[in-house]
């Protein structure tokens, strides 16, 4: 759908596996083979997430940048 954009949740949660915690970081990523470099994908990380998802994403290449999950959230309010 073009111009779609997806709403941040009102209470962001961590994308670890069979994690609800409250999620306190955002790892913004990409794939250069499926992606273009402009794009980027978000997983949220909560405190006790951030180090094993930031590394699985690092050690693929992916990770482009990490912000705090109440910035990501301004962000794509504002924008």
């Amino acid at each position: 759908m073009p111009g779609f954009q997806h709403e941040p949740p009102s209470d962001p949660v961590c994308s670890a596996r069979a994690c609800g915690t409250h999620a306190v970081w955002a790892l913004r990523w990409n794939n250069p083979r499926l992606h273009t470099l402009e794009r980027r994908k978000t997983w949220l990380a909560c405190a006790d997430h951030l180090t094993s998802l930031s590394e699985h994403l690092e050690v693929r290449g992916f990770l482009r940048e990490v912000e705090s999950a109440d910035d990501l959230e301004h962000r794509v309010r504002t924008a």
